[in-house]
């Protein structure tokens, strides 16, 4: 079982930016402005899935970005994961329509839990998976903004026994920090579920890397990095060889 590296693409005003604890950040030089050039790159680079964050979409605006989202699918040719903004049924049914292989919600599991199993239901485990986003063991919605008062490992243990396969797990704290991962949080979250977890967030180096990939019996599989690819903390093509192959030397 191979352990997948998926580069990040977060976008504001239909451009790559930089995010720090959940904050995005335009004009950063190191990134490239254009995000259908950036994915690809990354697809280049042998990249086997994109992540896309639509920051127009958290704040409420769906569409903005939709034909360039729908473009970065048309090109890039391998799976692309969107989250942005995934409010209902109808906002799934829009995010598919560009393409995209499977949607991540947050919020919407806490604030509006009848019409997350709506989407649920119409398109299964294999198409949706939960984003968990934590702040002191806490997780928090709307954007990262508020806190929901609920332990990361109880919803995610909740979720789990109602069908969910797959959570992402980010340690707002950490993201785009460049300090190193919560490791802990995404074991906890693996070991309490039994499901299939991606890890995000404080990647720095390859013995971060190394040390989540000692989480992949328990069904950490795969990890998020942004900020550390566009900054080549990583020579780009080693860090999926790392991975995949577990060169660590």
């Amino acid at each position: 079982m191979s352990f997948l590296v998926i580069p990040s693409i977060d976008i504001k005003n239909g451009k790559t930016v930089r995010t720090v604890q959940g904050i995005p950040e335009l004009g950063c030089a190191e990134y490239c402005d254009d995000p259908l050039e950036m994915a690809m790159i990354w697809r280049s680079e042998n990249a086997k899935m994109i992540h896309v964050v639509d920051f127009d979409g958290i704040g409420g605006d769906t569409a903005v970005n939709h034909d360039l989202i729908k473009d970065i699918c048309t090109s890039v040719i391998i799976p692309v994961e969107f989250t942005g903004g995934i409010r209902s049924v109808a906002d799934a049914d829009f995010a598919f329509s560009a393409g995209v292989s499977r949607i991540v919600v947050a919020s919407i599991v806490i604030q509006n839990r009848k019409e997350f199993y709506k989407i649920f239901e119409k398109f299964g485990p294999s198409k949706v998976v939960v984003g968990i986003d934590v702040i002191d063991n806490e997780v928090v919605i709307k954007g990262r903004q508020e806190k929901s008062g609920i332990a990361p490992a109880d919803l995610a243990e909740e979720l789990a026994s109602v069908g969910v396969s797959r959570f992402i797990v980010c340690d707002v704290l950490t993201n785009g920090m460049l300090t190193g991962p919560n490791i802990q949080l995404s074991k906890q979250i693996a070991e309490r579920t039994g499901k299939k977890v991606t890890h995000s967030g404080g990647v720095t180096n390859k013995d971060d890397l190394a040390a989540l990939k000692e989480l992949l019996p328990l069904g950490v599989d795969s990890v998020i990095i942004g900020r550390a690819l566009y900054e080549n903390k990583f020579p780009c093509q080693k860090i999926w060889r790392l991975a995949e192959v577990g060169i660590y030397d």
